[in-house]
């Protein structure tokens, strides 16, 4: 029950507090432009997807011998 309500109140400050000089710009910030959604699809799904079936068709090779 404590840990619950420790939870919530820890998410309900982070919810409700504003971030940090987020809205100040530093000296030499270029943030540059935006990633599309295709570009964000291919690096956040396609390419972990991509990575774990070669890491595991490596794997496989060793048992496929015998």
């Amino acid at each position: 029950m404590r840990a619950g309500a420790v939870t919530a109140a820890a998410t309900l400050m982070m919810l409700m507090s504003s971030p940090a000089m987020a809205l100040v710009r530093d000296d030499g910030d270029d943030p540059g432009t935006g990633l599309s959604v295709g570009e964000t699809l291919g690096l956040y799904v396609a390419l972990p997807i991509v990575s774990f079936l070669v890491i595991a068709g490596l794997c496989m090779i060793p048992g496929k011998k015998k």
